[in-house]
């Protein structure tokens, strides 16, 4: 986890000297970390706090953008449904995209419940810790968040996918949420980024499905 952790403190800084920057005092810039600890739904947020939307639809939006963790978790629940609710509980908050990718993978034997329990909460803490630096920089530094440091998301899930690209039908997926994606923003259509990853998931079962009937 350190290697992901690392490369997510340019991130936090981003998402602490936004929140700042949006008019959010340090107190509630910490907790939107500490609370909803969603890096991309952070920043969308509290981008569409500063422009002055309402809280519907800045959940509305955190919804959508965080909805891939339903995926995350419905492949997951038969290594974490037999667990007590308090894990099942403590696992689930710190079921992100960096501790999927870890334990995603990982047989009902090969996984441990306290080894997924220190994989996340010392992501958790990492986060809130670069955040946390983020909101002191951007007291002194207002450029901060003009800086470039939004590349740190793009790198982070590169780092993540690329690792998973093995077979045909995860080369269509992700192809196809690429094109999708380029595609849709150059046209500037609402809604993007989840109309791309619907077009990638449906890509990649049709592959599926094709291969196992070519099989």
């Amino acid at each position: 986890m350190v290697p992901l952790s690392i490369a997510v403190i340019p991130w936090g800084l981003l998402a602490g000297s936004f929140a700042i920057d949006a008019g959010l005092n340090p107190l509630e810039s910490q907790a939107m970390s500490a609370i909803l600890f969603a890096g991309s739904a952070q920043l969308v947020a509290t981008g569409m706090f500063k422009t002055g939307a309402g809280l519907f639809s800045m959940m509305l939006a955190t919804f959508f953008i965080t909805s891939r963790h339903l995926l995350y978790s419905v492949s997951m629940r038969e290594k974490i449904s037999p667990l007590p609710l308090k894990w099942r509980l403590g696992l689930g908050f710190l079921l992100t995209d960096e501790l999927f990718a870890i334990c995603g993978q990982q047989s009902i034997k090969q996984f441990n419940r306290w080894y997924a329990l220190g994989a996340g909460l010392s992501f958790y803490l990492a986060w809130n810790a670069a955040t946390l630096v983020g909101i002191v920089a951007g007291s002194y530094i207002p450029t901060l968040n003009e800086l470039g440091l939004e590349f740190a998301v793009a790198a982070t899930f590169i780092a993540l996918v690329i690792p998973h690209v093995i077979n045909l039908p995860v080369v269509f997926a992700v192809l196809s949420a690429l094109g999708l994606s380029i595609t849709l923003n150059y046209f500037d259509i609402g809604g993007a980024l989840m109309i791309a990853s619907l077009g990638g998931m449906l890509a990649g079962y049709f592959a599926e499905k094709w291969r196992g009937e070519q099989g």
